[in-house]
């Protein structure tokens, strides 16, 4: 059972996604996440044990090593897609409520800014680290941030923005939420943004990578 784990958490790290995926040219011509995550459930292996003891040490790990800049984007994107392949199966069980995720996290770009690959980084690692995202997408306004926390109580919230013109709606949406909501977590993120910039608008957390944001996230439940 260990062994089968051990074998998707590690495509997982590597981006394989399945047996037809050349990447990595090292793992060429062997099963990738997609293969394994059926057959770790074909033998019955728990769907909770597989999120939690592969896919979530996987994504993890690939997660310090782009922190770290052991790694790159292109790198945490095939992360990404073999985690994905390996969710597809899990999805019924999620559907289902036989599996449950460690909370909601609602993220979004700020209003007036339209980049996201930050954002969708921080989404899919925070997914692989056993949380629901409700990605938003960009543009998103203040009243949709706080019409997606009516409709998931408790959940935290993630803010980008890669625009110093932006910096000011960003500031506006953390002082709605915590106005209406004053015990939801905010992190904020992007290339302008920093620590003392969190500070100041009364967000809870910045992080400059994704697995700040997930380890912070753990440290909530």
């Amino acid at each position: 059972m260990e062994e089968i784990l051990t074998q998707i958490a590690l495509c997982i790290e590597r981006g394989k996604i399945n047996l037809e995926s050349p990447y990595p040219p090292d793992m060429k011509g062997q099963p990738g996440a997609d293969e394994l995550t059926k057959q770790a459930i074909e033998q019955e292996i728990a769907p909770g044990k597989i999120l939690s003891d592969a896919l979530v040490p996987g994504m993890q790990v690939v997660g310090e090593k782009f922190a770290k800049g052991e790694v790159y984007i292109p790198d945490l994107l095939m992360s990404a897609k073999a985690m994905n392949a390996s969710m597809e199966h899990l999805k019924p069980f999620f559907e289902s409520g036989e599996v449950k995720t460690r909370g909601v996290f609602i993220i979004g770009t700020v209003q007036g800014d339209l980049h996201d690959i930050g954002k969708n980084l921080v989404g899919m690692v925070v997914k692989g680290g056993g949380w629901e995202v409700i990605d938003l997408g960009v543009d998103v306004s203040t009243e949709k941030f706080i019409g997606a926390l009516d409709q998931n109580p408790g959940a935290a919230v993630g803010l980008s923005a890669l625009l110093t013109t932006t910096m000011p709606n960003m500031e506006n949406i953390v002082k709605s939420i915590k106005e209406k909501y004053p015990d939801t977590k905010v992190i904020i993120g992007g290339a302008p943004i920093n620590e003392s910039y969190a500070e100041k608008i009364g967000a809870d957390a910045y992080y400059p990578d994704p697995q700040g944001a997930v380890n912070f996230l753990n440290s909530t439940v």
